[in-house]
């Protein structure tokens, strides 16, 4: 007997089998696009690059999406909205440096600039860093070098936040003093190294003892005068050349 259906049977295999012989090649290369897409040109606000378990490894944003402080992955100390630019994160998830930029003109016609590039010290905040900073043609710009205390930035933020919450002035001033104090000696920042060009646009080279305290500096100032000069541990200097 014949069966009516079996013609319109047979069609839809038939379409069944040419829709599935079309798409499978579309769905390879759908597949293949997803692991490298090319770009002429691109808008974006913000691009994560992440580990494949999700963890940070670099963020490249505007200042509106702009990352807060990240620690092994989680927010602290402030709120993102303030940095444009590129920060980096080590394998735990912990930022380590970055570089940030901005620079505008006020109502009033003055301008202020500042860039960045800088790196950490593990669990720590910056200890090697370019910078450029502009107040309306005030500038200083060169590297840094400095050291920190071995003290975790998540721990001493989290002591500091806890002080400014603290209701009586004088209690919490006198806290904040000791919470500024060393860390087994070592002071919570110390520029050790600085070479650069100060505000009074005098190129110089300025070597700091543990404490910070500059020591020996090299300069040669505003009218091209080259000077050297050794200081002691209260900043007056003992010895300078030429003496005049």
């Amino acid at each position: 007997m014949n069966d009516p259906a079996r013609p319109k049977t047979r069609l839809l295999k038939g379409y069944a089998v040419l829709v599935t012989a079309f798409l499978g090649p579309l769905s390879i290369a759908a597949f293949r696009q997803e692991e490298k897409t090319r770009f002429t040109e691109i808008d974006v606000e913000r691009i994560n690059i992440v580990e494949p378990d999700g963890r940070l490894r670099m963020v490249i944003s505007n200042r509106p999406r702009s990352i807060g402080p990240i620690y092994q992955g989680k927010p602290f100390g402030y709120p993102g909205g303030s940095r444009p630019g590129i920060i980096f994160f080590n394998d735990e998830g912990t930022e380590n440096g970055g570089l940030t930029f901005s620079g505008r003109r006020n109502p009033d016609g003055k301008f202020a600039a500042s860039s960045g590039f800088s790196f950490d010290q593990f669990d720590q905040d910056q200890i090697l860093y370019l910078q450029y900073v502009d107040d309306n043609g005030t500038r200083k710009m060169g590297l840094t070098v400095a050291d920190r205390a071995d003290a975790n930035i998540h721990d001493l933020v989290a002591e500091r936040d806890a002080i400014m919450r603290m209701p009586e002035e004088s209690a919490r001033a006198e806290a904040l003093r000791k919470w500024q104090e060393p860390r087994n000696g070592v002071p919570l920042f110390a520029e050790r190294v600085y070479v650069g060009r100060d505000p009074s646009k005098a190129a110089v080279i300025q070597l700091s003892d543990p404490g910070g305290r500059t020591r020996l500096r090299l300069a040669v100032d505003s009218s091209g005068d080259p000077s050297l000069e050794f200081l002691d541990e209260t900043g007056e200097v003992i010895l300078r050349l030429p003496e005049n």
